[in-house]
């Protein structure tokens, strides 16, 4: 996956022990538990699409260095949560 500068500084900023837990462990357990739930896979969707698009996705995550079908779940989470933009 690639990060954009923000997220690089921050991964850096992580990595270099600049951050540190303020949270009480029950608190922490909470967003654990809650992280776990969000990114449970509980559900399938079949879609049909044409072929064209289906190997446009295929290109697309192979060149990501990602299966396609969890290339294809990360688009429609961004979509989701606000953050798939148009160019």
């Amino acid at each position: 996956m690639k990060l954009n500068k923000e997220e690089e500084d921050l991964l850096h900023s992580v990595e270099r022990g600049e951050w540190r837990i303020t949270t009480s462990k029950g608190e922490l357990r909470k967003y654990q538990d809650a992280a776990k739930a969000m990114m449970k896979k509980d559900a399938r969707l079949n879609i049909r699409i044409s072929s064209h698009d289906l190997q446009g996705l295929q290109k697309r995550a192979m060149q990501d260095g990602l299966p396609y079908q969890t290339f294809v779940s990360s688009l429609l989470h961004k979509y989701v949560a606000g953050r798939l933009v148009e160019a």
